[in-house]
C-alpha cells in the first residue's frame, strides 16, 4: 500500500516502483473517474509498464447521482470499502472467491 498523498504531479518514482514490484494495482479516489486514476493510468501506458501485463484498476466513486448521505455510507454503495477492494484485487488476480472482511 502507498498513499500518494496528492494527484499532481504523480510521483512517477512511486508508480514506477509499485508497477514493477506487483502483479496488480489498484487506485483509490475519493473523486470520478478521470482524476487520479487516469493520471497513473496514462503514466504506465507511456511507460510501457502494461506490456509486462500489469493489471490496473481504478476504483473512484460512480459516474451517477448519488444521493447525499454520510461517507461511510456512500462509500460503501460506491464499494470503496474493505470488501469492495477485496473483491477488486481477487477478480483482478483471476480468483473467483470473494474475500469478506470484517
Amino acid at each position: 500500500m502507498a498513499d500518494a498523498r496528492f494527484a499532481k504531479p504523480i510521483d512517477r518514482d512511486l508508480v514506477r516502483t509499485l508497477a514493477v514490484g506487483h502483479d496488480v494495482l489498484v487506485t483509490i479516489e475519493e473523486g470520478s473517474v478521470g482524476g487520479f486514476g487516469a493520471q497513473v493510468m496514462q503514466f504506465l501506458a507511456e511507460e510501457g509498464l502494461f506490456d509486462r501485463g500489469l493489471k490496473f484498476r481504478p476504483m473512484v466513486l460512480p459516474d451517477r447521482y448519488q444521493e447525499h448521505d454520510n461517507p461511510a455510507k456512500q462509500y460503501d454503495e460506491a464499494g470503496l470499502n474493505a470488501n469492495g477492494i477485496v473483491d477488486t484485487v481477487l477478480k483482478a488476480l483471476g480468483a473467483n472467491a470473494q474475500v469478506r472482511t470484517a
